[in-house]
């Protein structure tokens, strides 16, 4: 859906549409609404508190409307007595999804899949020291943890190859063509849209419409707007 379509669409939702009532909304409102709802949105359907209670990849339309996001990204980084420690996390990260790893030892040369879990950086002492979930080559299982923005995956006698993150990313923010880019400052050279369905665009727009609203003390269009984003979800 292009940028004009959407402006078109946001003032329609607030009854603005050459109308000029309470407030003029600057292109720029609507951009810097827009890519607020946009992350709300996102975080909402990851967590699962939509009003399906549907976290990602809990059914087929949240797998469907939430692929479009996920990366993966080879990791780089230093080893340690204790761990592998990742150095170019990602810019755009938003949430975590997996962590792929193969793993040698001497006997083994040949990189062989490890099964990696995230765990709690509070609790690594205690599983480093527990038989059953410290990091083991012979069951081909380890755990990672998180912190800093950084990704540390655990080992003991064996090394680890090529690790791939999987993550969703933020989504792409929407810029409008001579419009002042909230967020820099300085006047968007090109129109961006946004990367999602119309579908899913539609109920952004209802979100948008729900923020601006509410910016603007519009408390029916408020509960509107958040209504319609949740109802057709």
């Amino acid at each position: 859906m292009n940028n004009a379509t959407i402006q078109i669409k946001i003032k329609e939702r607030l009854n603005k549409l050459d109308s000029l009532d309470y407030d003029n909304l600057e292109c720029w409102q609507i951009v810097e609404a827009f890519n607020k709802a946009q992350i709300e949105w996102c975080r909402r359907q990851l967590h699962g508190g939509n009003i399906y209670k549907e976290g990602d990849e809990m059914s087929k339309r949240r797998v469907d409307d939430l692929q479009i996001l996920l990366r993966e990204l080879l990791l780089t980084g230093v080893n340690t007595d204790t761990y592998f420690e990742a150095q170019n996390f990602p810019t755009n990260y938003l949430e975590f999804k997996r962590i792929s790893v193969d793993a040698t030892q001497e006997c083994c040369p040949e990189p062989t899949p490890v099964t990696v879990y995230l765990a709690e950086e509070a609790n690594v002492n205690l599983i480093l020291r527990d038989p059953l979930k410290k990091p083991d080559y012979a069951w081909r299982e380890t755990f990672c943890t998180m912190i800093d923005n950084n990704i540390r995956i655990y080992k003991t006698d064996f090394n680890i190859v090529d690790p791939i993150l999987t993550y969703y990313k933020k989504p792409r923010n929407i810029e409008i063509l001579n419009c002042v880019d909230p967020y820099t400052g300085t006047i968007s050279a090109v129109d961006i849209i946004s990367e999602f369905k119309d579908d899913i665009v539609e109920l952004i727009i209802d979100e948008t419409a729900s923020v601006l609203a509410g910016d603007i003390n519009e408390v029916n269009q408020t509960s509107r707007g958040s209504q319609g984003a949740e109802r057709s979800n």
